[in-house]
């Protein structure tokens, strides 16, 4: 017991450190002036064609455990007595439409459409230090580990301020499902969710909830351009003159204008519509209407038929909900499964048939995976599995993959440019489940999504008098074997 209780306030103070640095850096960040966008190497940064216009990112936030998902392994049903060292996946394998993959029970929709997909078995996330949630999410999100100086953007906000908006009236980059304000992790989900040195204007447009869309983009009553100006005005006053101006750059402060302006373009705009959810067909809406995940991947549909750039839709983000399975991983993601499988299988279907898929790149993704025993990568487990391999189940509610895991976790990507029904990568048979083949880095993920873009992973801007990279230090190489 005093070593739980010593490794629990380890954890403490670690995540008191990271939301230090994280405040610290976004201050310093208010202060800095505009990015300069510099020259790569030397040279003129030269992007890729685009294979695709517009990308959707399907987070599944908490550690999606790829035994249990897109990666099946060994399965044992729930016996008391189990040991829990034979535990490695609690769900049996099924079959999907291409014949030699195999994804976990639980997916039957998402198996009928990995004909149009490309599945990553051997995506790897570093070893932290500590295996936070806020560190591997915030990682994940702008391809960098804290302690920046700066607060880095978002990889949306990436591509809405290199590539701009398809739509001038949609917002490029919208983040839908998440509920920031009231959540056990706060400060840290705003650490990510945010345009980072590039300001307001490129950070998201955030929807909590999809179904109350239709209502965050309508006018206020009786609201007119004479009026917004004058809301205009005094809102320019205030930033300019509040209590905390002296804290903010020019920069910043015209960055907060502009992101005022462009929400009242959108006002004003037939183009709302697309947030409006009550005009879908009722059909398509109870296909979709599986909870809030799947009203957002609804929404995501519309939104980006309507010119949106980047939309991430997510399960959301609580300790010890959803996808953050400590206990009673098996019959969460019973429940879990059912509400993600049928929209995302429809949304891809949507995207096909509306001609949308091959210039839309879909995503699915979470900050790790999940084990039974290992808690993190290889090397610092022995004392974890010498103790594990004499635990026996007792309960079902232990059920489940619990213990965070980083070496070695499942993308699937849809759309884009990528081929259609191809598996990369391989995990070890047996523990550790590693990545054996063709390890994918977090910087090569984003690589390839931004290649898919038409953006480089090269793209460079100076903040603070240095070289701020797409991805870290430029170094991220896209996987050209994931490309038809």
């Amino acid at each position: 017991m005093p070593t739980m209780l010593r490794d629990l306030e380890d954890k403490r103070l670690e995540r008191r450190r990271f939301i230090a640095s994280l405040a610290a850096a976004s201050a310093a960040t208010l202060l800095t002036n505009g990015p300069r966008e510099l020259l790569a190497e030397n040279e003129p940064t030269i992007h890729p064609p685009a294979r695709a216009d517009a990308c959707i990112l399907l987070w599944m936030a908490g550690g999606m455990a790829a035994p249990e998902t897109f990666d099946p392994k060994r399965y044992l049903p729930f016996e008391i007595g189990l040991p829990v060292e034979q535990v490695y996946s609690t769900f049996p394998a099924i079959d999907t439409v291409v014949d030699p993959i195999k994804i976990s029970q639980g997916f039957e929709g998402i198996a009928k459409v990995m004909d149009r997909a490309t599945l990553i078995r051997s995506h790897v996330q570093p070893d932290l230090g500590s295996i936070l949630h806020s560190r591997h999410q915030y990682h994940w999100h702008t391809g960098y580990v804290q302690h920046q100086t700066v607060a880095a953007p978002h990889l949306g906000a990436w591509i809405a301020k290199v590539l701009g908006p398809r739509n001038p009236v949609i917002p490029p980059f919208i983040n839908i499902g998440q509920q920031i304000e009231g959540n056990g992790e706060s400060e840290e989900l705003k650490a990510f969710t945010t345009g980072g040195f590039f300001g307001s204007e490129f950070g998201p447009f955030n929807l909590p909830f999809p179904e109350d869309a239709a209502q965050a983009v309508r006018p206020p009553k009786g609201m007119d351009s004479s009026r917004f100006a004058e809301r205009y005005r005094k809102f320019r006053q205030l930033v300019q003159n509040g209590p905390n101006a002296e804290h903010v750059s020019d920069y910043h402060q015209e960055s907060m204008l502009r992101a005022f302006e462009n929400a009242n373009r959108l006002l004003s705009s037939r183009d709302r519509e697309a947030f409006d959810l009550s005009l879908e067909p009722q059909t398509s809406f109870d296909t979709y209407n599986t909870g809030r995940f799947g009203r957002g991947c609804l929404a995501a549909r519309r939104l980006v038929e309507a010119g949106a750039r980047f939309v991430e839709v997510t399960t959301e983000y609580i300790p010890f909900i959803h996808w953050d399975t400590h206990e009673n991983g098996h019959t969460t993601l019973e429940k879990l499964k059912a509400e993600v499988d049928r929209p995302i299988a429809q949304l891809i279907l949507d995207l096909d048939q509306r001609g949308l898929l091959d210039r839309t790149l879909v995503v699915i993704a979470s900050e790790f995976s999940r084990d039974m025993m290992i808690e993190g990568v290889p090397g610092s487990t022995a004392q974890d599995q010498s103790r594990a391999a004499t635990d026996k189940l007792s309960e079902m509610k232990h059920y489940g993959l619990h213990r965070h895991f980083t070496g070695g976790s499942s993308v699937v990507l849809f759309g884009g440019g990528t081929k259609r029904g191809f598996l990369y990568g391989e995990t070890a048979a047996e523990r550790p489940c590693i990545a054996i083949k063709n390890p994918v880095t977090i910087s090569d993920l984003h690589a390839t999504i931004f290649h898919a873009m038409g953006m480089s992973p090269k793209s460079v801007f100076d903040i603070e008098n240095r070289p701020f990279y797409a991805t870290q230090d430029g170094k991220g190489t896209p996987v050209a074997e994931l490309f038809a």
